[in-house]
């Protein structure tokens, strides 16, 4: 017995059970192909989040290094985001994938000045070349400063020198 229905693309073809079940077959294969897509996307974008906060950089210059890395160590991305999560969490990340992703994000750092550093386990490389780093208060050019981000301390009681002799206005 032979089974046929119309197709939707082509209204004028009929399909045998045969067409019917391979194309029930392949979107059942493209189905599980966008759910892997949407987990894998998730997992970039929260990488991509903890590069942010790791390296001080944009997000579009965080999806560059996460990319840069998978290309530089030739591990998939998806493969590399997950590195960097358990990083975060407080595992290890890889070695080559640890100085790769270090070189990258201060390839990717939109400031001048000094690299900070990354944590215990993610020091920031040396500058290019084995030069030293630009002299505290010189840019990279040797010009004006280097911008740089305050970062709070311990509240502490203004000396004599820094309390002002300013009477209150009214």
């Amino acid at each position: 017995m032979a089974f046929f229905a119309l197709s939707r693309i082509q209204p004028l073809a009929l399909l045998s059970a045969t067409d019917l079940a391979a194309g029930y077959d392949r979107l059942l294969e493209e189905n599980r192909h966008l759910r892997r897509a949407v987990t894998s996307h998730a997992v970039i974008d929260q990488a991509i989040g903890a590069v942010v906060v790791l390296g001080q950089i944009a997000p579009e210059e965080a999806w560059r290094a996460l990319r840069d890395v998978s290309q530089r160590t030739n591990v998939k991305l998806r493969t590399v985001a997950e590195h960097v999560l358990g990083y975060v969490q407080g595992g290890t990340l890889p070695e080559p994938e640890r100085l790769e992703l270090a070189k990258a994000i201060v390839r990717y750092r939109r400031c001048g000045g000094r690299p900070a550093p990354l944590g215990d386990d993610l020091p920031a490389p040396a500058a290019p070349g084995g030069a030293a780093t630009p002299a505290h208060g010189a840019g990279e050019d040797g010009g004006a400063p280097a911008p740089t981000a305050h970062r709070p301390g311990p509240a502490r009681p203004a000396s004599a020198g820094e309390r002002g002799t300013a009477k209150p206005t009214r």
